[in-house]
């Protein structure tokens, strides 16, 4: 019987993303969507942002292909997921608690989610929090 390859699965979540990562033996390849990771973020301060977390991981990361499939929100919030699904992954994968250590040095928020949701709007009230003005007293 052949032996299954090892596959980490990771999720990332941030406002309404939802990336989901799987990470895998491979070649260094980096895909959102089916698409390259610097073709779905074409912005230089978005690839930056991304590219901060691969640093971190090095030359572990030419051991790997993660493939990401992210939908929801905008494009702020599916990079903040994705970002969080390929540092998630990676640790999983790999089992290397200092890659954990030194993410948690650069950004707590890296390998934790970000439990802030919208307020739900209220009945009667114009906003979650703002209310109708009185024109009396």
């Amino acid at each position: 019987m052949a032996k299954k390859p090892k596959v980490a699965l990771a999720r990332g979540k941030r406002k309404e993303a939802i990336a989901r990562a799987s990470v895998k033996s491979g070649k260094g390849r980096i895909t959102i969507n089916g698409r390259d990771w610097k073709v779905y973020f074409p912005d230089p301060h978005f690839q930056l942002y991304l590219q901060d977390i691969l640093d971190i991981i090095g030359k572990k990361l030419n051991k790997v292909d993660i493939t990401i499939n992210v939908k929801g929100g905008g494009p702020v919030g599916q990079l903040q997921a994705v970002r969080t699904a390929i540092a998630r992954g990676v640790v999983e994968y790999f089992g290397d608690e200092s890659l954990e250590q030194q993410f948690d040095q650069y950004d707590k928020f890296v390998l934790t989610e970000d439990s802030r949701r919208v307020e739900p709007k209220k009945d009667r009230q114009k906003k979650a929090r703002a209310k109708y003005q009185k024109s009396y007293r």
